[in-house]
């Protein structure tokens, strides 16, 4: 294929470069670039040849060529494993970079490889070995919107992406960037089709690398770093908070419950565990950064028999909590992997791989419990009140005559740092402040083991063209916890003050000390995947123009889960077909029989049938000459994909009768059980479809200055399943017995409108390698057909967003009693002034339900507007590196208990801004409340806010010490980068985006990495 594509490009030279060739300048020139692969590796034994002037030359040991060619002559490099390049031969050519299997041209798609300027149907990619030269990234997407047009996290505004590593599904987690050679993203239907149902919302390829034919190649890199948080939730203090809980309570007409001198005491800070005063993200509890360190050494290498690839990774990451048991709080990762490809013969090959991710995860246990859910330190902190509990009493305060007292002290387990005792109540005998210093640890330890096998066949003996392909893979997940277990005593101290002087005069004990001091394993979990595909390829050239392949497959995996009854399976035939007239007419078929045990039996099976054409303008006569234009293509796509994705369960179809009905006798007070119907049956259930219809453009400009790739589309999913009430008569439900005949019925379309683009700037300055690359993507959301029925048509979904928010329209805080009477009655409870007013929307006078209205969109696909730059500039031997992204349109709610503030909730800094008869025309708050307050705490546009935002997520400096320095020894090459992660964000809601209520701190990540070639 590689002297056919050299053929095939002489060809075209020869026609368009008539002139140009029969001019050339027949002035010999000596050359001696170095050949090196695009991760800077030196390529021994590349051939370049001069068909002009009938000269070749191999590279030597270090990538050295030397050459004596006509001035302007083009030159074919070839080696084993890489692409073939052609390029003229200069005077200051002193460089030439080979790309390795999927770099460069080559892409991998469904089931194939194809070039970089054949792809049609909507599909991006990018070269991880690229990416990690100017932006070290630990996590596979981290930062890719950036890279690629129409990803924000999902694809085209659909979620559920199918996830493949090495044509296996699996979690992308699983790989570690340094073992990725590329990532292709398939977001249209004709991309998509051939991986059948379960790939209808896009597929996200991840390619690991494998070894080329060369001498040995040893890379290490190693990172360290460190974390910071970046912003805390902001609580008040035990003063502040009894005060304003005082006035909640003056408000809702009850009296006080704390008196001045206690308010004082708590202020004060002069005896804290007398009166407390907890800061639960003080340095006391957390530090100020926490480090992360990880390392890679890759090995590849081989012969034209047998290649192989090997990456053995590990990471370590500590935790910002800094006290009891839980400063020993870490996360470990180890991996491996080895790749192996093996030349049988001539014509049969074979490819083994197999992986391992090793993950422990060191952490405390959580025996506070909250609504029989187990609550841990970050979420306890945004509970507990500051003035509730002091968690340790210091002993040095308990009276020397208090004998019962010392009594307890002797016999705790638990005396911490031989100082303090666990602080508590009777209703607080767990926390979580005494769960991390004695209620035992825990290490959650999850295992991946992966395998691929694939045979590969050259059939042209048989068929010119013809091939074979087989893979089979295998995943197996599992994980458990492991813990040490323990029970604790809590105190509660009775203080007294004698001359002055604060002490402990009793101690109250709440629970026992105890620990059984054995191992407890739980929360056993396992999922096993396994995949199979095999395939006939056909593909050959006819008379040098007309390029012809085919694709014949059968493609299915499984997977079991631990506590799910059913596999989840996907299984389907699949045809490609596709040709292009010297690859300037394209004409592309890509379809699939699909099949899925979820629906009913006679309906599992149906065709997804797609079509792609495209014309690269730029071959015709009219812009071949053109001096801006190098190259430019249109395309249309369109397709229909068959899906079972957005069916939830299995047996759906079926009609659900239980015997839980309950019908009374004739003799009073008994009944009996009857028989009730849950469900109606309909056995003409069929497959959702996702029905699209796309145009992409393709064109690099000015000498490849810019290149640029767009799309619009438009796509429909329709017969979503729904069971509705609205769609029948209302005797087919009954409250009483409770019974409903209602089956499901494919109801509901949706359409997704947008359009994506990337483009990409590559400059030379003087000195300077300047690369932009800018991409984005803004995507519409309709809801096209729905059954309802609400009163007033401004409460309809259809035709709303599909990530539509809804709620009520506030218009300020009652005044006083005067506004109370004169506004519509507020049907969520009794008002007061300073609680939230809503507009009557439909003017019947009652403010309830029907008055909610659409605010805005929640962006739960990705913002509607995702867009992202990367910059590098190269000067010398550094490199300097940004990556910048910018989300817009969407919306979100103010509905945790840090803005949804009543009753006995611990306040947060928002009530500073609560609603008083001094400050309503200032206020930012409703009137504090000790009830629910359930008239303010629902959804309104009062608590909605904008997550608009741009975020600076990259800087790298990166330092490459040339070859003068590292002479011809051991070390090939050697660089060096520091680099700021999550440095600053840019929104006007900053201080609530950057801010995490109840889990860990978000951070900047700070890094220091040396990377080093042997």
């Amino acid at each position: 294929m590689n002297y056919i594509k050299t053929v095939m490009v002489w060809c075209v030279l020869a026609v368009v470069f008539p002139c140009r060739l029969m001019a050339q300048n027949t002035l010999k020139i000596t050359l001696n670039p170095v050949v090196k692969s695009s991760i800077g590796k030196t390529i021994q034994g590349a051939i370049i040849t001069s068909e002009e002037d009938d000269f070749s030359a191999i590279s030597d040991s270090l990538g050295v060529a030397n050459l004596v060619v006509t001035s302007n002559t083009y030159l074919s490099v070839e080696a084993p494993g890489y692409e073939t390049k052609l390029l003229q031969a200069i005077p200051n050519l002193e460089e030439i970079i080979l790309y390795g299997a999927l770099e460069g041209q080559n892409v991998n798609v469904a089931f194939q490889t194809k070039d970089r300027d054949d792809l049609m149907g909507g599909i991006s990619h990018v070269n991880m070995p690229e990416i990690l030269q100017d932006n070290y990234i630990s996590n596979p997407l981290n930062g890719l919107e950036a890279y690629v047009g129409g990803f924000n996290g999902n694809l085209w505004g659909n979620s559920s992406a199918l996830v493949l590593v090495d044509g296996v599904p699996r979690d992308i987690d699983s790989v570690h960037p340094t073992e990725i050679a590329q990532i292709t993203f398939l977001k249209g239907v004709t991309a998509v089709a051939l991986y059948g149902s379960r790939a209808a919302k896009g597929v996200i390829m991840v390619t690991t690398k494998r070894g080329v034919a060369n001498t040995q190649n040893i890379t290490l890199r190693t990172n360290a770093g460190v974390n910071t948080p970046k912003a805390y939730p902001e609580y008040l203090g035990s003063g502040e908070y009894m005060t304003l809980y005082n006035e909640a309570r003056s408000n809702d007409g009850l009296s006080p419950l704390y008196s001045q001198s206690d308010i004082y005491n708590h202020s004060s800070g002069e005896n804290i565990y007398r009166y407390p005063n907890v800061d639960y993200y003080s340095p006391e509890y957390l530090q100020e950064a926490y480090s992360r360190y990880d390392g890679n050494l890759e090995i590849s290498g081989g012969n034209e028999t047998a290649r192989y690839y090997t990456n053995v990774g590990f990471m370590t990451e500590g935790t910002v909590l800094d006290f009891g048991t839980a400063a020993e709080n870490a996360n470990e990762r180890f991996n491996v992997r080895g790749n192996i490809d093996l030349n049988l013969n001539d014509f049969i090959s074979a490819k083994v791989d197999a992986s391992a991710i090793f993950y422990n995860s060191n952490g405390v246990n959580s025996n506070y419990v909250i609504d029989e859910e187990n609550i841990d330190y970050w979420q306890g902190s945004t509970i507990l009140r500051p003035n509730r509990f002091t968690p340790l009493i210091p002993i040095d305060y308990i009276e020397q005559g208090d004998a019962s007292s010392w009594d307890l002290i002797e016999t705790s387990e638990h005396v911490i740092g031989g100082k303090y005792l666990l602080g508590g109540t009777q209703l607080d005998q767990n926390n979580p402040m005494a769960d991390i210093y004695a209620g035992g640890s825990n290490k959650f330890t999850s295992r991946q083991f992966q395998f691929n096998a694939g045979v590969d066949a050259d059939l042209r003996n048989v068929i010119d063209g013809l091939s074979f392909n087989s893979l089979f893979g295998l995943n197996y997940n599992t994980s458990y916890l492991l813990s040490f277990d323990n029970d604790y005593a809590v105190y509660q101290p009775t203080w007294t003050n004698y001359n002055g002087i604060d002490q402990i005069e009793r101690l109250t004990k709440y629970g026992q000390d105890a620990s059984t001091r054995s191992q407890n394993i739980s929360n056993n979990w396992f999922r096993q995947t396994v995949s199979f595909s095999a395939q006939l390829n056909y593909e050959k050239t006819f008379r040098e123009k007309h390029n012809v392949s085919a694709i014949l497959l059968a493609n299915g995996h499984q997977i079991t889960e631990s506590a799910i009854y059913h596999k989840v399976s996907n299984a389907n035939l699949g045809l490609y077909l596709a040709y292009n007239y010297n690859h300037k007419y394209y004409a592309e078929f890509s379809g699939a029989m699909v099949h899925s045990a979820k629906l009913p039996e006679g309906g599992r099976s149906a065709i997804s049938p797609t079509m792609s054409l495209g014309w690269r303008l730029s071959g015709e006569e009219f812009l071949s000459s053109s001096s801006v234009i190098d190259d430019l293509r249109i395309s249309v796509s369109a397709g229909i994909l068959n899906t079972d994705l957005d069916i939830e369960s299995f047996y759906l179809y079926e009609p659900i009768y239980t015997d839980e009905g309950s019908w009374y006798e004739w003799k009073d007070g008994l009944n009996n059980t009857g028989t009730d119907v849950r469900r109606g049956e309909n056995l003409d259930l069929t497959f959702p479809k996702r029905e699209e219809i796309s145009l992409e453009v393709n064109a690099s400009l000015f000498n490849k200055l810019l290149s640029f790739n767009g799309s619009v589309f438009t796509s429909r999913m329709t017969g979503l399943f729904v069971q509705n009430s609205i769609l029948y008569p209302s005797y087919f439900v009954t409250g009483w017995p409770i019974s409903s005949w209602i089956p499901y019925v494919n109801y509901n379309n949706d359409i997704r409108n947008g359009a994506d683009f990337q483009l990409n700037l590559n400059k030379r300055t003087g000195i300077v390698d300047w690369t932009l690359g800018v991409s984005g993507m803004y995507y519409d959301t309709k809801a096209s057909r729905r059954a309802e029925n609400f009163e007033d048509s401004y409460q309809n979904r259809q035709g709303m967003p599909l990530d539509a928010i809804w709620g009520l329209e506030s218009v300020g805080f009652f005044s006083g009693i005067d506004d109370i009477e004169n506004s519509p009655t507020q049907a969520f409870g009794e008002v007061k002034p300073g609680d939230i007013k809503y507009k009557d929307q439909n003017n019947d006078g009652v403010i309830n339900a029907q008055d909610e209205v659409f605010l805005g969109r929640g962006g739960w696909s990705g913002a509607p507007l995702t867009m992202g730059f990367n910059f590098s500039a190269k000067v010398n031997n550094f490199t300097f590196f940004v990556l910048g992204t910018m989300r817009r349109g969407a919306y979100a709610m103010k509905t945790d208990n840090y803005f949804w503030v009543n009753a006995e909730d611990k306040y947060s800094a928002e009530v500073r801004g609560r609603w008083t008869e001094e400050t309503q025309s200032t206020a930012t708050f409703p009137r504090l409340t000790t009830l629910n307050g359930a008239n303010n705490f629902r959804n309104s546009d009062f608590w909605l806010y904008s997550t608009n935002r741009f975020d600076l997520a990259k800087v790298q400096l990166s330092y490459s010490f040339p070859k003068s320095i590292l002479g011809n020894g051991f070390i090939k090459e050697l660089g060096t980068y520091v680099s700021g992660s999550n440095l600053l964000t840019v929104s006007p809601n900053r201080e609530i985006l950057e801010m995490n209520i109840g889990s860990a701190p978000q951070t900047r990540f700070y890094n220091f990495g040396i990377r080093a070639m042997f």
